[in-house]
């Protein structure tokens, strides 16, 4: 199952990241994780302010506690594209060198004219070119989006768990009936988007 789950293409991809750039890997995960746990701490931060004034007790903590939670959440998003970007240019710049001494190391050019390697290199050139998609430091940003939505998920069902064993219950199957309910809507469904065929203007 360990050799199964390191094939993944995921997990090839997230372990390319600390190689290209240890640093620059370790601060977005940081803000990666920072940006799905903060809108719990933020509902949590306004119980703890709305409590306060219910029961007149001093505003100052609970102030400085919604302050704080509500400026991390406005400055955590650009700082995690900021990071994303460059983080996605060193992997690129990895990936690229990788591939360079794949190709130069053999002695001769014969595997040079394999045309499964041919194809790849030609993949691998349009991708970057953002021929074929975005190139990969667009695509970070669109990666960490959807992580961070699982987080926030996972967070928030922590939080409705120490209030109702059933909340947490609840809020996954309306999550998940919202992926059943609107499956057949999705771009992979359309056979015109399969086919690659476009929409008439």
């Amino acid at each position: 199952m360990l050799e199964r789950l390191r094939s993944r293409k995921e997990w090839q991809f997230f372990a390319a990241l600390p190689k290209a750039d240890g640093a620059l890997a370790v601060a977005w995960w940081v803000v990666l994780v920072l940006r799905g746990v903060l809108p719990a701490v933020f509902a949590i931060a306004m119980g703890v302010l709305v409590a306060a004034v219910e029961q007149g007790d001093r505003l100052t903590e609970g102030l400085v506690f919604v302050g704080v939670v509500f400026i991390l959440l406005q400055i955590m998003t650009p700082i995690h594209q900021a990071l994303g970007a460059n983080l996605g240019d060193r992997t690129a710049a990895w990936l690229y060198d990788r591939l360079t001494e794949a190709c130069v190391h053999p002695p001769g050019m014969g595997h040079l004219e394999d045309p499964k390697l041919t194809n790849d290199l030609t993949v691998a050139r349009d991708f970057d070119l953002g021929m074929t998609g975005p190139p990969l430091w667009i695509s970070m940003d669109f990666i960490a989006s959807g992580l961070v939505e699982l987080i926030g998920g996972l967070a928030s069902a922590a939080v409705l768990a120490a209030y109702a064993w059933w909340a947490p219950i609840l809020l996954a199957g309306a999550w998940l009936a919202t992926h059943w309910l609107l499956r057949e809507s999705a771009i992979w469904r359309d056979p015109q988007h399969r086919r690659g065929a476009r929409r008439p203007a």
